[in-house]
């Protein structure tokens, strides 16, 4: 049975106060000084916060400041704002964004972290889609299977830390416009295995990145990342992913959890022709229904992609 939802990373119950960030005004923050920096103009906004770009005084560079009004604040969005700094401050890799300074001010908290110049790999995938080519409307297999490995570097290392991801998406992969180096960001609904468990169990994440076991709200682990990024490579090869035909997203996560099979009705080399059985094999290990049939850590996922790049 499927339980109480948080679907594409925000609470259902917060949809109105996710309108309102969309109509409030933070004209008067241009310019204000928060913590070590400055506020020099909006970057985008969703969901329930507010991204500025910043000049940090100290070190003499642009950052991104996130900020969460409190006008629009909730014990649950406070509470993944926090987590969502917290996490990513005890985390140090070149494939996630860091986190500077952390604090609160009267009218909202805010953190501050790397200012990345490039776009989500979200949009990417959106832009491939619309090229007027059909031979380019993904991105090619070996960029996505490079992409895909770094980011598995990064979660192997914040599996280290006892930190789970738990909402690895297109969108939460930023990639630099000039080294290409994708950065994983939004901690914000991270499971932190060291700490104390979660009261009341909620199902996080986002519908169709999200394992059985997590809409089951059950205990997730390494392998519920694993899931995420084996469906998020299939997405770069398929914005279109072969999912059987479903009315709602509530409807999807009960397929998820009734197709013991696998949610997949196509391979990906049915629908891609540059993908090959070797991708189909380790997308379908990754996103097996069961934890225990998918691979045990990032790092034997991330080796059998490698081995497809040297075979290719």
């Amino acid at each position: 049975m499927v339980g109480r939802i948080e679907s594409d990373g925000f609470a259902l119950r917060a949809a109105n106060a996710m309108g309102a960030i969309a109509k409030i005004n933070v004209d008067h923050l241009i310019g204000k000084e928060v913590g070590t920096s400055t506020i020099l103009k909006e970057l985008a906004r969703g969901g329930m916060a507010v991204v500025f770009i910043a000049y940090q005084r100290t070190l003499k560079r642009q950052i991104a400041l996130k900020i969460l009004p409190k006008s629009l604040m909730t014990p649950k969005t406070a509470q993944r704002f926090q987590s969502e700094a917290e996490s990513a401050a005890i985390l140090s890799h070149p494939n996630i964004i860091p986190v500077y300074e952390v604090g609160e001010t009267d009218e909202f908290l805010f953190f501050t972290m790397q200012l990345v110049q490039g776009k989500s790999l979200g949009r990417m995938i959106d832009m491939a889609r619309k090229n007027l080519l059909p031979s380019r409307r993904t991105l090619p297999v070996e960029e996505a299977v490079r992409i895909t490995i770094e980011v598995l570097d990064a979660l192997h290392y914040a599996h280290g830390e006892d930190i789970i991801h738990r909402d690895i998406k297109p969108d939460n992969v930023l990639v630099e416009k000039h080294t290409q180096r994708p950065l994983i960001t939004d901690f914000g609904v991270a499971k932190v295995l060291r700490g104390e468990d979660e009261r009341t169990p909620m199902i996080q994440g986002t519908p169709v990145y999200m394992p059985p076991e997590q809409i089951l709200g059950r205990e997730v682990d390494a392998r519920s990342d694993i899931y995420a990024v084996g469906t998020m490579l299939f997405k770069i090869l398929s914005p279109d992913l072969p999912f059987p035909s479903y009315q709602s997203k509530t409807d999807l996560l009960k397929q998820k959890v009734r197709r013991k099979d696998g949610i997949f009705i196509k391979l990906p080399s049915e629908v891609n022709p540059h993908a090959d059985e070797t991708i189909d094999r380790i997308v379908l290990k990754a996103t097996a229904y069961r934890k225990e049939d998918r691979y045990a850590d990032c790092r034997l996922f991330r080796q059998d992609l490698e081995a497809y790049l040297q075979a290719h």
